[in-house]
């Protein structure tokens, strides 16, 4: 059985329809990169799942629907936003506390190892602490919930590049399993693209494409030439086309040919951008 099921899920802000009939399956065990530009509807979707939003359509958890305000969800599922609410006032240890206090899937001895590891002071009040530092204690608290799903919205947003890295690290090393599911959404694709394993795109509202990532590069191949072979080239029906320094570039189908070319694996930016369309020439 999936993990979660989405049956034609459509929801409205007034007359702006943010999902457009979003249906999807979301196996076990996997790890999946959810990308878009703002506003097409990547936190809208994480918070339709949450049940903080009413909507169209079924939403269906282990086969079990969910309802919009049914707290039973955080029994399985866990979420890191872009922002937190962390209370200025506690100090670390009574923020932990109080986690625990409200949260029956709270562990506690995965709370005390990440402390450790984590460096935190428990008796500094979070109202100190760094972005970065307040960032790690919103990791620890929901790496500490014995959940199955864990949703990702934009949660390193503003971090420097090594306590990005830090973060996907302590999450693949605290949190993934073959029975758990990741689904991160991030502009920035490039530093866990490697640790992807499904990808969706998703443009105003509307699910372009879910796929598996090895699957979808495989249909595609970055491609340089001299301009002076642009008329090959173009033959080619190229997407994403660009030129630079005497060489034209752009993503054709797997297995195309010019002589003299040079061919490598596209990135999924590059695929993003080539689905929706971007700077052809």
């Amino acid at each position: 059985m999936n993990l979660l099921e989405i049956k034609n899920l459509t929801k409205y802000y007034g007359k702006l329809k943010a999902l457009d009939d979003v249906s999807l399956t979301m196996p076990r065990g996997r790890i999946i990169g959810l990308l878009g530009k703002n506003g097409a509807g990547k936190s809208t979707l994480m918070r339709s799942i949450l049940g903080f939003l009413n909507y169209k359509g079924e939403i269906l958890y282990s086969g079990e629907k969910l309802h919009h305000s049914d707290h039973k969800i955080f029994n399985k599922v866990a979420f890191i936003p872009d922002v937190n609410g962390l209370d200025d006032r506690l100090t670390i240890k009574q923020t932990m506390d109080y986690v625990a206090s409200i949260n029956a899937s709270w562990k506690e001895s995965t709370a005390t190892n990440l402390l450790v590891k984590s460096k935190l002071d428990p008796a500094m009040k979070v109202k100190s602490l760094s972005k970065g530092m307040k960032t790690k204690l919103y990791l620890l608290l929901t790496l500490s919930l014995d959940v199955e799903l864990l949703l990702l919205d934009e949660p390193t947003l503003g971090l420097d590049i090594v306590f990005r890295k830090e973060f996907f690290n302590t999450i693949l090393g605290e949190f993934y399993d073959e029975n758990k599911t990741i689904v991160i959404s991030t502009h920035q694709v490039e530093e866990v693209e490697h640790i992807l394993q499904d990808i969706m795109f998703i443009h105003e509202g509307r699910l372009l494409l879910y796929e598996e990532v090895e699957s979808l590069k495989d249909k595609y191949q970055a491609i340089s030439v001299p301009v002076d072979k642009r008329e090959q080239f173009l033959q080619l029906n190229p997407r994403l086309v660009t030129t630079t320094l005497g060489q034209i570039h752009g993503l054709v189908k797997a297995g195309s040919e010019i002589e003299g070319a040079q061919i490598s694996r596209p990135t999924l930016s590059d695929l993003f951008v080539a689905e929706l369309g971007g700077y052809d020439e």
